[in-house]
């Protein structure tokens, strides 16, 4: 690896007389830049002055071959800390903005003055010396600050009201010249060490005290400032020779107005929403105010659409490989056929996910919401008597492999079938840049609900069932599911105990735990799959399905499929049991690959 030059370039460090500012200061002089060495010589809390401290560490980059001057004026005057490097070197490159001073006292104890001097010195001083050396970095176009913070402005620390204060400032200040400087390829960056100096010495345990030593930052710092670094607005951690970045973030919130025509929230709608605010399971950095501005115009706009759609329940859902490749070890995929080795091993060139899993974005959301129960206010929902009437899957836009979906779900119709009332849900899927990738649709039947009085067929917008065509089927395939079937598809989400737990069975009227439905489908999905698209997810459009019985896991599973152009329409029956348990089904396909007539696993 080459070494990381800085010949030609001249750097100039504030608070360079010891601690940090003498290792930045040697370093910068070992790899050949010409350094300006500042330091006032005053006490650690402000006090005083001397030219010795700037002198002795000029007189170590000269010993040692380098080239370096001395500045001894306050960083509150930092023009003159720049005309110094101008005058003895003719040019700055690299500012590192080092100098500190500290006045701890608690917060009822701080003085004006206490108070001023700190701020003065890290907050105003890093301003005053970066504003001097702007014009410089601009006409050149080029530039690298260093600003220093510290972990008590990032967390905090009893007794520094004004230095964490100062401390947390420079980040903020460094965000604007970071954004500024950009154009003109000048870049800020902060750094947030923890090193053994005067300023913290009695303060850190001594056995910590000896590790965190200077040098074993420099190296951090003078990399950010080389030409071959691009990070700008970054926050740099370091310690002990332990590096990170840190980052401010946001958590995704949410909006506690119900729609755009709502003009007033209450207390009480703030206390409901509450855990969504301060959720930060999906937390994300938002880097610029245009960003954050736009983050917010995109939730109005939300609002102003959702108010449109009638969407009234919203979800995250999460997903990588490993849930892809489970999923698809559910619904029965092995490595006993060569083919589904694509849905197995995430390092395959095909890698890719069984369209059906995209059915659990909606099943979730439907699990954590109350869109059912919200849509039969005539009677008690008893969610332990509802039952999966039918399913319908459209898959929008390129299937990724990983990513956070935003699931916004809202009740589509509903329809009273005496015995019970049918619910039907919509929830859309979108990810984080607001494609919308996947439709689904979800009809509820709730036993009891019904004689409402209520409508008896659907209406527009809801996907019906379609019987299989009359003729023979044009191609079968068998499918033996494992008794572990449901203990395994289970753990894709649907962690109904039904699936699992016998006294839960028998309870439902079951004599052993059931096969989920969805399962069934995936089964069902596999087979269209295998026979007419040559195993490629790519092909898949929708599906639509109905279920009419229970699976027993051990059983096998007969797909018959029927195949009129793009579109394959199947039915799903037990082998065993001669009992069709999917009916009125399809899936749609782009394009059509077939295969043999007949398959039997």
């Amino acid at each position: 690896m080459p070494e990381l030059r800085f010949d030609g370039r001249v750097a100039v460090v504030t608070g360079a007389g010891a601690g940090l500012g003498r290792e930045y200061a040697l370093l910068f002089g070992a790899r050949g830049a010409k350094v300006v060495v500042n330091d006032l010589g005053g006490s650690s809390t402000g006090e005083g002055s001397s030219k010795r401290a700037a002198d002795v560490v000029v007189d170590e980059i000269v010993a040692k071959g380098g080239i370096a001057c001395a500045d001894y004026n306050s960083v509150v005057e930092g023009e003159k800390i720049i005309e110094t490097a101008i005058k003895n070197f003719g040019r700055v490159d690299i500012l590192v903005n080092n100098a500190g001073i500290l006045r701890d006292k608690s917060v009822a104890n701080i003085s004006n003055e206490d108070w001023d001097l700190v701020h003065n010195v890290h907050l105003k001083g890093s301003f005053k010396t970066s504003q001097a050396a702007w014009p410089i970095f601009k006409k050149q176009k080029y530039g690298r600050i260093i600003l220093t913070s510290s972990n008590s402005g990032v967390y905090g620390n009893f007794g520094q009201a004004n230095y964490s204060a100062a401390k947390l400032g420079l980040v903020g200040l460094s965000n604007t010249l970071a954004i500024e400087g950009a154009k003109y390829n000048i870049h800020c960056n902060v750094i947030v060490p923890t090193a053994a100096s005067r300023l913290t010495q009695g303060i850190l345990p001594e056995f910590l005290f000896n590790e965190l030593k200077p040098k074993l930052i420099a190296p951090v710092v003078v990399y950010l400032c080389h030409e071959s670094n691009t990070d700008n607005g970054a926050i740099i951690e370091s310690a002990a020779g332990f590096a990170a970045k840190l980052e401010i973030v946001r958590g995704r919130g949410t909006v506690l107005r119900k729609s755009i025509e709502q003009e007033t929230i209450t207390p009480e709608e703030v206390q409901e929403g509450w855990s969504k605010v301060t959720d930060m399971a999906h937390a994300k950095r938002i880097d610029a105010m245009t960003r954050a501005s736009t983050s917010l115009m995109t939730v109005l706009e939300d609002l102003r659409e959702n108010s449109k759609e009638n969407f009234t329940a919203e979800d995250i859902f999460s997903f990588g490989s490993k849930d892809l490749i489970l999923y698809a070890l559910g619904i029965g995929a092995s490595v006993k056929n060569p083919k589904d080795m694509r849905f197995l091993y995430e390092n395959h060139p095909d890698f890719g996910a069984i369209p059906s899993y995209f059915v659990l974005p909606g099943l979730l959301l439907s699990m954590t919401s109350s869109l059912v129960g919200s849509a039969v206010t005539h009677t008690k929902v008893d969610f332990t008597n509802i039952l999966h009437g039918e399913q319908y899957i459209e898959i929008v836009s390129d299937i990724p492999l990983a990513a956070t979906l935003v699931t916004k779900g809202k009740v589509l119709d509903v329809m009273d079938k005496k015995s019970g009332a049918v619910v039907v849900t919509q929830a859309n899927s979108y990810d984080e840049s607001g494609s919308l990738i996947v439709i689904n649709q979800s009809q509820t039947f709730v036993v009891g609900a019904g004689n409402f009085n209520g409508k008896k067929t659907p209406g527009p917008g809801v996907i019906q069932a379609i019987p299989a065509p009359s003729r023979n089927p044009d191609s079968t395939i068998r499918y033996k599911t494992s008794e572990d079937q449901a203990a395994i598809y289970r753990l894709s989400g649907d962690l109904n105990p039904l699936h699992i737990d016998p006294n839960v069975a028998l309870m439902a009227g079951f004599k052993v735990p059931i096969l989920h439905g969805l399962c069934t489908l995936g089964f069902s999905v596999r087979a269209v799959l295998e026979k007419y698209a040559d195993n490629n997810p790519a092909l898949f459009k929708a599906v639509k399905v109905r279920f009419t019985k229970p699976v027993i896991p051990g059983q096998t599973l007969q797909i018959d499929m029927w195949r009129d152009g793009n579109r394959i329409f199947f039915k799903t029956s037990v082998v065993e049991t001669k009992q069709d348990v999917i009916t009125g089904a399809y899936v749609d396909l782009k394009d059509v690959i077939e295969s043999g007539k007949s398959s039997k696993l």
